[in-house]
């Protein structure tokens, strides 16, 4: 499962490795927090959460990843009970074993929330005690988590964030493509401000930058794995397990 803030997150800097753990095997899930509300300068609220939801729909589509709705509105993305709560009952839901999650060291505070938000939920998954919202089950089974590199590679006070594993995403680039170009309110907003497919190139130019930091592979993304404990054994690492010679540890 990949868990990001807001729709294109996930095709920015986790799309490949979701890809790959697809070709793997396993079943994937795609949820952003937050609904895109802001992602406009012209449209109105309803407006642009209704496209950029179907743009987000459509992208999970193309993935093959089954889609889980956003809950708040862009900007309103809080370390609270209650959104601990409503995050808390999709892991449930879902209860994966490999959870995708931003980095906790980001320029945007809606990224940095949506990893805390994350690691809670999963941390209490199997919780009896801790209500989710709706009521779900607690689930048992270990989770591993790992988070993205933050967009940029660099933390708030722009000092470079590197990974400790690396994944080739040479074979997948193009699909990854693909659904980023499903965000068509947003690549047309950027070609206009900023020129014709600057938001797919912009992509692609931090997958190369990605690759040079692991050095190794042309093209990459770049993951750190959250500490186990409460998730699972210390060596349960699912990631370099089902992708093998695609990662590369730094």
């Amino acid at each position: 499962m990949a868990i990001a803030a807001h729709p294109d997150d996930i095709e920015l800097t986790m799309a490949g490795t979701l890809l790959l753990l697809g070709r793997a095997g396993y079943e994937l899930h795609y949820m952003n927090v937050a609904n895109g509300s802001c992602g406009t300068a012209t449209l109105a609220r309803d407006e642009i959460v209704a496209i950029r939801t179907e743009e987000a729909r459509r992208a999970a589509a193309v993935l093959g990843a089954t889609f889980h709705s956003p809950l708040v509105d862009d900007l309103q993305i809080y370390y609270t009970p209650a959104l601990a709560a409503r995050l808390g009952a999709v892991i449930r839901s879902v209860s994966p074993e490999v959870l995708l999650v931003p980095s906790p060291q980001d320029y945007m505070e809606d990224h940095v929330n949506t990893s805390r938000l994350a690691v809670t939920a999963a941390f209490c998954r199997n919780m009896p005690n801790f209500p989710t919202d709706p009521p779900t089950p607690p689930v048992t089974g270990d989770v591993a988590l790992y988070h993205a590199l933050p967009w940029g590679l660099e933390d708030p006070y722009r000092k470079p964030v590197g990974a400790d594993r690396y994944v080739d995403i040479s074979t997948v680039l193009s699909r990854k493509r693909e659904a980023l170009a499903c965000h068509r309110s947003q690549k047309e907003w950027l070609d206009a401000s900023q020129g014709f497919d600057s938001y797919l190139r912009a992509m692609e130019d931090m997958a190369a930058a990605v690759g040079r930091l692991s050095g190794r592979f042309p093209v990459a993304e770049g993951w750190c794995r959250h500490n186990h404990l409460g998730f699972g054994p210390e060596d349960f690492d699912p990631l370099a397990a089902a992708l093998g010679g695609r990662v590369a540890s730094a």
